[in-house]
């Protein structure tokens, strides 16, 4: 399903995962199932992945491996997965980005390329929130919170007020309204780096990306093997962060909390204190990648 997504720090990312050819793993974001093929490669025929995907675009297309485990669900689960099946990890892979897939369909709504596509952006079709409810019922102050906290929109207090005074006149529906409705924020010749983050931070809130986030890395770490490694890939500074203070803190606020010997009573070490980037030959062939950041680490013995 290479034409699905196009899988980021390809190499890196399974090199880093794979510590047992025999092991059970998981991709907790399967997408297009790049780097699930390369995992399975990896493992030996003893070896296990357990592939989640909340978008059901993905597990249609899914390659087919005896090997193979699809869950169609959100990765926040994972750790309800791992109890109820009796099973824990030797690595579990994320991948946080959106899809090229979702990106590049029109009527998923992600992409502000389209001009008339409907304000959908939910990675899960069956999920009830889109982006047109949030445009058009959200309270004034909740956008702004969402745009500034989202997005990092500067002036997303005035952004906030054009979207509720066009909603006023007319529902917005499409992405062309939405960008016609703050059109006088945009600054010439920089209108996408802003379109990019407004459409990021209604992304996030229709799919409650941070939260979900916040409740997999807290999964994921009961879910890991003593030595098990997790391998987040991430694409924007929220997320990054989130990963970064999990991983130095255990939890996602970066707040250390000392037990009596005056150690930090995280789960899970550093494997890569600094994030492994992407070279310039793979931006230069996915532009997608020029984001990207990963992150490995492995949970500590006894904890």
């Amino acid at each position: 399903m290479s034409d699905y997504h196009i899988p980021v720090l390809l190499e890196e990312s399974i090199s880093a995962l794979v510590t047992n050819p025999d092991g059970t793993y998981a991709d907790a974001t399967f997408g297009g199932g790049g780097h699930t093929a390369v995992l399975l490669s990896r493992l030996s025929d003893g070896g296990h992945v357990i592939a989640f995907d909340r978008d059901i675009d993905a597990i249609r297309g899914a390659l087919k491996d005896p090997r193979l485990t699809l869950v169609h669900h959100n990765f926040r689960f994972i750790e309800n997965y791992a109890r109820h099946e009796g099973v824990s990890f030797d690595g579990i892979l994320a991948d946080l980005g959106v899809s090229s897939h979702q990106f590049d369909t029109a009527d998923r709504g992600f992409s502000f390329r389209f001009e008339e596509a409907p304000l959908d952006m939910r990675m899960n079709r069956g999920a009830q929130l889109t982006a047109e409810e949030v445009v058009n019922t959200y309270s004034e102050a909740s956008l702004e919170r969402i745009l500034m906290l989202y997005g990092e929109v500067d002036g997303a207090r005035n952004m906030a007020r054009l979207i509720a005074e066009a909603r006023s006149l007319k529902p917005i529906h499409t992405t062309g309204d939405l960008d016609r409705a703050i059109a006088r924020m945009l600054p010439r010749n920089a209108e996408h780096k802003v379109l990019a983050k407004v459409y990021q931070a209604l992304r996030i809130e229709v799919n409650q990306e941070m939260r979900s986030l916040e409740k997999f890395l807290d999964g994921a770490a009961r879910s890991l093997k003593p030595k098990g490694r997790l391998v987040v890939i991430t694409y924007h500074s929220l997320e990054d962060r989130m990963v970064k203070n999990f991983i130095r803190t255990g939890n996602v606020e970066g707040i250390q909390q000392k037990d009596v010997y005056g150690q930090v009573e995280a789960p899970l070490e550093a494997v890569n204190r600094k994030p492994i980037l992407p070279e310039e030959r793979e931006i230069a062939g996915n532009t997608r990648a020029r984001s990207a950041k990963l992150r490995i680490a492995e949970r500590r013995a006894g904890l």
